[in-house]
């Protein structure tokens, strides 16, 4: 009896594990052996993290339930390392602690370890801002906005999507409380005129003060220091100035940028370690003309699917797909009656049209139920297209006209 083909996937955020399924949808289960890495044994809805923050209930999406009888095996573990050469992980249990580490050999590598928070090296971060990047520091969070009194400030730094839906969500749901964002440039300024507009009405409705053109160098408790000298008072900072991804994959062998992604080609394959797939955050994949796509969920759903087929394409000889990736909208929750939807260039940049108001915040209500649908039933709507791997010594056409007359 021939071994199983091991697949290994690192991570279960939105890439890791709708990767898991498709691929489980894919590949036939007596040919291959697929497990999902991750430290926690339910689903988390970042792009819902501003919401249980401010005290909302997530509804619990455990993989047990996700994943029964899709034949994907699940491991609760922390991944503590990659060895691409020796094609390994090492891991270490959360489910007990003691049992030490464990080495996972992989034939097939799913690289989905995501990003965390960024504090951009600014002195005094970690030790007085809060973080809504992971269900830990929204859940620290959440304790401290809690335990606020009326008047006092909230002080969130960065005017990206996060820092605009954290700023909002918690001024919606603590009206009683003085929210202010301090941004390095503009307010909205990547957006469309009609959305910036859109953002500065709901921004003055809601009673959020907005520090512009404003670059903060120091994190204090009680208060932040921008370039200027300026002190802004905070009884809680919350940093929200971009993502920075896991180290692990910079700790290896593998190319990797700046950045500390991993380098792949249009399939999601590393280019140093062609047994190795990235997707989401963890992977530097070049969009239209060849900008990087940018850290996101709707990177990062698209991302998954390229690698499943590529992976399962590959393993049973024919031809890997590669669908241009390519983004239309932006969309924004500002609290939960109001919402912006931006409309885009593939590249990413801002066109005239906008959706705004309550049908933007219904529209990007459904997105956030669709994207956790989709990982909640990660084998529902896909194709099934199972066909048998590819053993070695075995012609790719042979394996073909074999799934061609199990097919029949």
């Amino acid at each position: 009896m021939q071994q199983q083909h091991r697949i290994i996937v690192l991570g279960a955020g939105y890439s890791g594990a709708i990767a898991a399924g498709r691929l489980a949808k894919r590949l036939r289960r007596e040919d291959v052996a697929i497990t999902l890495v991750n430290a926690e044994p339910d689903f988390v809805e970042r792009v819902r993290l501003h919401q249980l923050a401010t005290g909302q209930e997530l509804a619990p999406r455990p993989f047990s339930e996700m994943f029964a009888g899709t034949g994907v095996a699940l491991k609760y573990a922390k991944v503590t390392a990659v060895d691409a050469d020796r094609k390994q992980v090492t891991v270490v249990d959360t489910d007990d602690a003691g049992t030490g580490a464990e080495e996972l050999p992989y034939d097939t590598l799913v690289y989905a370890l995501g990003s965390g928070w960024n504090s951009q090296g600014v002195p005094g971060t970690a030790e007085h801002a809060h973080e809504i990047a992971g269900r830990p520091g929204a859940l620290r969070l959440r304790e401290r906005l809690a335990a606020l009194d009326a008047g006092q400030q909230v002080l969130v730094i960065g005017g990206g999507l996060t820092g605009l839906e954290a700023a909002t969500e918690f001024a919606e749901s603590r009206p009683d409380l003085d929210i202010a964002l301090a941004v390095r440039g503009g307010l909205g300024d990547t957006l469309s005129p009609k959305g910036r507009g859109h953002l500065r009405k709901v921004f003055g409705k809601l009673g959020i003060t907005v520090h512009e053109h404003t670059a903060v160098t120091e994190v204090a408790a009680g208060y932040v220091t921008t370039a200027d000298g300026t002190s802004l008072p905070a009884a809680v900072t919350v940093w929200t100035a971009g993502f920075a991804v896991h180290p692990i994959a910079q700790a290896s062998a593998l190319e990797v940028s700046d950045t500390g992604q991993i380098v792949v080609d249009a399939t999601m394959r590393s280019l140093s370690h062609p047994d190795v797939y990235a997707i989401g955050d963890a992977a530097l994949v070049a969009g239209p003309g060849d900008k990087p796509l940018r850290m996101s969920c709707a990177s990062g759903v698209p991302t998954a699917w390229q690698a499943a087929d590529a992976i399962a394409a590959r393993l049973t000889g024919t031809k890997p797909p590669k669908t241009p990736l390519r983004y239309f909208n932006q969309c924004i929750s500002l609290g939960r009656k109001e919402g912006l939807i931006q409309y885009v260039t593939a590249d990413d940049r801002a066109v005239s049209a906008a959706l705004t108001g309550r049908l933007a915040a219904v529209y990007k209500e459904m997105v956030c139920k669709g994207a956790a649908w989709g990982v909640a039933h990660p084998t529902l709507g896909v194709p099934s297209r199972r066909r048998p791997v590819v053993r070695a010594g075995q012609q790719p056409q042979v394996a073909a006209a074999t799934a061609a007359n199990a097919e029949a």
